[in-house]
């Protein structure tokens, strides 16, 4: 299913959750539309696929993250997304060969509409593009484990949350500070949403990985192992670093506060979850936290796509292969927009690509992947898509 935003005058736009149908098509290019793809099938091979037209990077790594740490070259003398409404996007979601669906993922395109200088980070806040309202776009993948209610969850709600905590850090110091401080709240809140058993076991979990590209800046919030990669040029750039028991910090952080890791297949926290933070594994509280790691990064006119995915594709196929098959599958369809008759944008054949290779390389896990194309459409691409798209 395609889903496109025009975009309104509100900061944020509420209620327009549009669950995904099993045969993608084209919406109209008029609706104000929210993305929320989940799962409840039990059994079998399930594929759901989709796509829609909606357009970051050097990095200040607030949190001493060693993932990103680039800047190159004087910063542009204009907004590098312009109006931020060239990008297009696609993804897939994949059963695979698990018995149930667990990933959810959730596209927001035009979340918010503000000017760019008022997000942060703008690299030109004195141009004409800086002062107009922009769309900012929103993109998450939650791996859920142990079952798919806190996934669902947090593909259904968190960027409501995550919203409502940005309008109060209005007077924060620092724009790096309101994100840090709303996403790591929101993270919070979502976590807390399962002390309340009803909603789920206390066994079940969720990774939780949101992105949200403004017309200068790309940040990113992580929290468990999947992950967000950056193709600058050739580059492979990881805009986040998994939660995995092999860093050391996570280590030291779980084994100081009384926790055991136990090598059952793999480092597990107590035998039970390989990885070290997460929302929801309340049984496993105060260990496995909730907290995300943000970070950001600056858009450059050489970021070619961005892709996020969950460990069903990072656990077989690694950051440099991707971005290589990205790149050149990327490439290869913008050349033929305006020749064939798809209604997809290049991006959405990115990410079937990206899904074959994950399974062709014998992954055995939900796969979930969203490819976001960060060049702005050249007119005759924009005259393509001038019939499902209203840029």
């Amino acid at each position: 299913m395609a889903n496109v935003s025009t975009g309104s005058e509100q900061t944020f736009r509420k209620d327009t959750t549009a669950v995904v149908e099993s045969n993608p098509k084209p919406m109209d290019s008029d609706a104000n539309s929210t993305t929320i793809i989940t799962y409840t099938h039990t059994k079998g091979v399930e594929t759901e696929n989709t796509a829609a037209i909606i357009t970051a990077s050097d990095s200040s790594d607030t949190n001493g993250n060693e993932v990103i740490s680039v800047l190159e070259g004087n910063r542009a003398a204009k907004c590098v997304g312009r109006s931020n409404k060239g990008v297009s996007w696609g993804y897939c979601v994949e059963q695979g060969r698990r018995s149930t669906m667990e990933d959810a993922a959730a596209v927001h395109p035009g979340i918010m509409q503000v000017c760019c200088k008022d997000v942060g980070g703008c690299t030109a806040p004195e141009c004409k593009y800086a002062m107009e309202k922009s769309p900012v776009h929103y993109f998450g993948i939650f791996d859920g484990h142990g079952g798919d209610q806190v996934s669902s969850y947090c593909a259904n709600e968190l960027c409501e949350i995550v919203a409502e905590e940005w309008e109060r850090g209005s007077s924060l110091d620092g724009w790096n500070k309101r994100w840090e401080v709303a996403l790591c709240k929101a993270f919070e809140r979502a976590d807390n949403a399962f002390k309340d058993e009803a909603l789920a076991p206390k066994s079940v979990g969720s990774t939780a990985l949101v992105v949200f590209i403004s017309a200068c800046q790309i940040i990113a919030a992580n929290c468990g192992d999947s992950r967000a990669v950056l193709c600058r040029g050739t580059q492979a750039i990881p805009l986040t670093v998994d939660h995995k028991l092999d860093r050391a910090d996570e280590l030291e952080r779980i084994t100081s506060s009384g926790g055991r890791i136990l090598n059952w297949g793999c480092l597990r926290v107590e035998g039970v979850l390989s990885m070290s933070r997460a929302i929801g594994d309340h049984d496993l509280k105060p260990w496995v936290i909730s907290v995300p790691e943000v970070t950001f990064m600056t858009r450059t006119e050489e970021d070619e796509c961005l892709i996020l995915a969950s460990d069903g594709l990072w656990d077989v196929l690694s950051n440099e292969v991707v971005v290589k098959l990205a790149r050149k599958e990327l490439r290869q369809q913008r050349r033929l927009v305006g020749v064939n008759d798809s209604t997809f944008p290049p991006a959405w054949f990115v990410s079937q690509q990206v899904l074959k290779q994950a399974l062709d390389a014998c992954s055995y896990d939900n796969i979930s992947v969203i490819v976001v194309d960060l060049k702005n459409l050249r007119k005759r691409c924009q005259k393509s898509f001038k019939r499902d798209v209203n840029l």
